[in-house]
């Protein structure tokens, strides 16, 4: 069986590691995969940096399409993943996720009747202001294979008009739907220890035996939007003052680029001048695991964090208006706190101060890959 895997930002590299480790360790004999990369993340630290950390495979391919807006992104992507299927013809496009490399990997597949395989199918958000909101939704009926992480994945996908009991042949008319635990969660069980064991930013942070806040905010309606940017920095700043707990914030490209021009420069100062918040570069895979591992509150836009912090039972502040996650808002380990300074301020305090939190299991077994795989040859 050939399969084509595109990715193009760095949380779509760490899930296809899991899926190619699984291929390497069980499958080798059985299935032939290709990685396109569409260069849609270009920045080493976000990109180049996983591929090696994670054992994955170089890409076959690499688009190198980088930076632009959302339509000639995605128009170059479709371009160029269209001529790559033309020439491999594979049985099955694999695609993650909800970015615009999903998209174009999802119009290419759909227009050439191949199959698609779409891993974390049924997320909804619910707010179609959200570009990947409109991926995953576009994504999930274009697909002939949807592999769901969670139950409420596959409620929602009933909502929809997918018939979640279809039975096979399976086609983009007839999808087969499978509730197969979450992707991440095999990365998070098989790099673990490796994180705790060859990574130094805890030390080097010199924060060992502190409490602190782990911060990750990329999403472009928190770092494009000055009132929402200065929001969450006057509570990171609130909550470390008198003693709080300090905060360490890996800056995304993107954030790092716009932050003393959207924030008010007072607050800018204040940010740059505060010993208890550590703005550092982005960092790899198993520092970020190292990081989750070792503190005491996640506060993040990212869903990818959103769940890691769930793994880890971290209690989670989400800085964002909604989640695709609710099994974690349902079962109290996280408040979704948007970009309300006061909000967030009084989440962290209350789950901070909250020692009876609990993390019913709700994203699988850890061999969501294997199933995948399995399944895929299956069918």
């Amino acid at each position: 069986m050939k399969i084509v895997t595109v990715v193009g930002a760095r949380p779509q590299i760490i899930k296809a590691a899991a899926l190619s480790r699984a291929i390497k360790s069980n499958f080798s004999n059985r299935i032939e995969e290709i990685i396109v990369h569409t260069g849609q993340h270009y920045d080493a630290n976000m990109s180049d940096v996983f591929f090696g950390e994670l054992g994955i495979p170089q890409p076959n391919i690499n688009l190198g399409i980088g930076s632009a807006g959302h339509g000639k992104q995605t128009a170059m992507m479709l371009q160029g993943i269209e001529s790559i299927l033309l020439e491999k013809n594979p049985d099955f496009i694999v695609l993650y996720g909800d970015t615009n490399s999903t998209l174009a990997g999802a119009m290419a597949g759909a227009k050439l009747h191949i199959p698609i395989v779409h891993i974390e199918a049924g997320l909804r958000s619910f707010n179609k202001s959200m570009p990947e909101e409109i991926n995953r939704i576009m994504c999930d009926h274009a697909s002939t294979l949807l592999f769901v992480p969670t139950l409420a994945g596959i409620r929602n996908l009933e909502k929809e008009g997918f018939n979640v009991k279809a039975e096979a042949p399976f086609s983009i008319d007839n999808p087969g739907i499978f509730h197969c635990g979450d992707i991440m969660f095999d990365n998070l069980l098989h790099f673990s220890q490796t994180a705790e064991e060859k990574t130094t930013v805890i030390s080097d942070l010199a924060i060992n035996d502190k409490r602190f806040i782990l911060c990750t905010i990329h999403r472009d309606n928190n770092t494009d939007i000055p009132e929402r940017l200065n929001a969450i920095f006057s509570a990171l700043n609130c909550l470390t003052a008198e003693n709080g707990p300090e905060v360490v914030l890996p800056l995304h490209p993107r954030t790092s680029k716009l932050l003393e021009t959207r924030l008010k420069p007072l607050l800018f100062q204040s940010i740059m001048n505060n010993k208890s918040i550590h703005l550092i570069p982005p960092v790899s895979y198993l520092e970020m695991i190292a990081l989750e591992k070792n503190a005491s509150l996640i506060l993040t836009d990212s869903g990818g964090v959103q769940k890691e912090a769930y793994f880890f039972h971290k209690p989670l502040v989400v800085a964002r208006p909604e989640t695709e996650w609710t099994e974690i808002i349902d079962n109290g380990a996280g408040i979704i706190a948007d970009a309300d300074e006061e909000k967030i301020v009084s989440s962290v305090t209350e789950l901070l101060g909250n020692k009876g939190l609990s993390f019913p299991e709700v994203f699988g077994d850890g061999h969501a890959a294997e199933f995948i795989c399995n399944k895929m040859l299956s069918i």
